[in-house]
């Protein structure tokens, strides 16, 4: 077993990489770029690194400095996590003519099955079932145009580099296929240096399943089982399972027995994804599901499959890179139970998911869940990076028991300092559909409304809110009485106006307009409030700092800004003339220049932030009065990049 190992990746993957390489005894190195100096993987690991900028493409992608990095703290060993290196076979090759150990299959595995094309046709040839398609190597856009058209719409235009759903549209029809082409193939080549695409038959009502294979370098190759992947945004996954649900027995042997022969065609050494795409409009059946890809890596939802099987996938993989066994067979090899991920991310659902980087000024985790991060209070959520906080794990004997678990952890955490996706896991959470196990890629968008929807601030939100503005302490009562009628307080609250009114003994009154609601046994904790409300007993989580103050109440979080009313604010302008970046980024593309004349919802300029596209749009009417960005320029938030004037009558 190896001595050291460098893990040549960062957050949260870094840090469980950590974890077990210090339950086996193994001394670590991290590697950091500028953005990371203050991260927790560097401060969990035994020895650090420091390999560049903050850009990923100064540090984390820059192969030679992490081999230079483990070749002078003494590793023998590197291991890629997932995302920069791992899927990269020049990077295995350059390890092992370094003498160095690539913890991960060798080179030519990941040759063959990190191009999708190539890959289906691998898998045809093992006989495993493939999406009807085009995969060939003509990328003339008239000719895959008429390809889409064979096919059928609606299609999938997929970049064969691709993964994580970049550089993948759905195409509904031809009209439509240009325009996807041209963004896939600048994020598949943006994204992974590799513009080429595949075309195939998009599937209605599907299910993302895909099995866990291990191979060793004995030739022993297992399964340990699948995993259920279907809840999906933007072909991103968003909360993940294991086993699948309703899934019968039958078609699990067919799949695994699938997938197993897929691994063994490529002789696979080490932890590797054979992800399908599966018929979900019915019941799930042995001829309705088919070969998508192969990720040769560990998967993002890699824990879901721990939970199941009991079993460390990390340690598996530190053991057969070390030219172990593998330690199970697949006899020993068995379900105990249910398991959920879900994945906590900086970004904001009420702005179509965008990235919200920025400073968590807070972090708590719910109770009951396996938390894998690495984050902690104060860090900050960096723009050139993937913005994901955390990820929540439950596991209980039953689905439901599973699913009720994970909720409550999500409930009960608390990231502020930026947006996050909390609420919306939380709603999802509780969505009969899911419950109930009835999923598919397209669930998702087909509730959006309801999942997405900003929520009113109830009564009890508000009375929390007002509480904190106005710095009342409820146990040394200190709104005391007055001596002409009760004491009250004045609440201004995003807008939200009203009374708050002592009535003595924990007892208090939320007055606005003609509404008025009464709280008893009002109590303060250290996080939290709890009151009674009729029969109801209820309890918010609560952070404040300074002005701005969050409380959160069964999975619905609410932000408030206390005003000051002494305060004169000026009224902001009206904006709708100028278009703002709403995050850091690099600008792609320039649509417009000064003089030209636009509508609204035209497109301007396409903004590239965190490996994601997003299109800038015209707000309304009117005529392109200056641009102050360029291609390849770098925005930060809040830029100004275009203005309009009105048309001339």
């Amino acid at each position: 077993m190896f001595n050291k190992i460098l893990i040549a990746n960062r957050g949260e993957i870094a840090c469980r990489i950590i974890a077990t390489a210090k339950r086996m005894g193994i001394a670590t190195v991290a590697v950091y770029s500028d953005a990371d100096a203050n991260a927790l993987h560097v401060a969990l690991a035994d020895e650090v690194v420091h390999i560049g900028g903050s850009a990923a493409t100064d540090s984390y992608l820059q192969s030679d400095r992490v081999i230079k990095a483990a070749l002078q703290t003494g590793a023998q060993a590197v291991h890629p996590g997932y995302g920069f290196l791992s899927e990269n076979p020049e990077f295995a090759e350059k390890l092992a003519k370094a003498g160095l150990i690539f913890i991960g299959p060798s080179a030519d595995a990941i040759r063959k099955m990190g191009l999708k094309d190539q890959a289906k046709q691998l898998m045809e040839q093992a006989g495993v079932p493939i999406v009807p398609g085009y995969h060939g190597t003509e990328q003339d856009a008239d000719f895959l145009a008429e390809e889409a058209a064979k096919i059928g719409y609606p299609v999938l235009i997929k970049a064969r580099a691709g993964g994580g759903g970049k550089g993948m549209r759905l195409v509904e029809n031809a009209n439509e296929f240009a325009a996807a082409l041209g963004s896939a193939q600048r994020e598949g080549k943006a994204s992974f240096g590799d513009a080429h695409v595949l075309i195939e038959k998009y599937i209605t009502a599907p299910r993302h399943i895909e099995v866990q294979v291990f191979g060793d370098s004995f030739g022993n190759i297992v399964h340990l089982f699948e995993r259920d992947c279907s809840l999906q945004r933007r072909h991103q996954k968003v909360i993940e399972e294991a086993p699948a649900p309703d899934m019968p027995i039958d078609v699990r042997v067919a799949m695994t027995t699938a997938a197993t022969r897929a691994a063994a065609q490529i002789s696979y050494e080490g932890a590797g994804t054979i992800e399908f795409i599966v018929d979900g409009s019915g019941q799930l059946r042995m001829d309705g599901f088919w070969f998508m890809e192969m990720n040769t890596r560990l998967q993002v939802e890699h824990p879901v499959t721990e939970a199941i099987t009991g079993q460390d996938l990390v340690e598996w993989q530190l053991r057969v890179a070390a030219g172990e066994p593998l330690p199970l067979s697949q006899e020993q090899l068995s379900i105990s139970g249910h398991a959920f991920e879900a994945r906590i991310y900086a970004e904001d659902p009420q702005n179509d998911f965008m990235p919200a980087p920025g400073n968590l000024s807070h972090v708590h985790f719910g109770e009951g869940c396996r938390v894998d991060t690495g984050v902690k209070t104060g860090d900050n959520v960096s723009p050139f990076y993937d913005p994901m906080i955390a990820k929540l794990i439950s596991h209980k004997i039953s689905r439901r028991a599973a699913l009720s678990t994970l909720k409550q952890g999500l409930d009960n955490t608390i990231c502020a300092g930026t947006q996050t996706n909390l609420t919306f896991l939380s709603r999802l959470c509780a969505d009969v559909d899911f419950a109930q196990g009835h999923l598919d890629t397209g669930l998702i968008g087909r509730k959006s409304d309801s999942l997405m929807k900003q929520a009113t601030p109830s009564p009890f939100a508000v009375m929390v809110a007002a509480l904190l503005a106005n710095d009342v302490d409820m146990q040394k009562e200190r709104l005391g009485w007055q001596l002409w009628g009760r004491a009250q307080k004045s609440l201004h609250l995003n807008g939200i106006s009203g009374h708050l009114q002592f009535d003595g003994e924990g007892r208090l009154s939320l007055i606005n307009d003609d509404d008025i609601h009464v709280f008893e046994r009002v109590a303060q904790g250290k996080e939290q409030v709890t009151a009674r409300m009729g029969i109801k007993n209820l309890t918010a989580l609560v952070v404040q700092q300074g002005r701005s103050i969050l409380v959160k109440i069964d999975g619905e979080q609410f932000n408030f800004e206390a005003v000051d009313p002494l305060d004169v604010s000026h009224a902001q302008d009206d904006n709708a003339d100028c278009v703002f970046a709403p995050m850091t980024g690099i600008v792609s593309i320039v649509h417009v220049v000064a003089g030209d004349v636009v509508k609204k919802g035209d497109a301007l300029l396409v903004l590239e932030a965190m490996k994601m596209e997003h299109v800038m749009v015209a707000p309304r009417d009117g005529i392109i009065a200056d641009v102050f960005c360029s291609a390849s320029s770098a925005v930060d938030e809040g830029s100004q990049l275009v203005v309009l004037e009105e048309m001339a009558e």
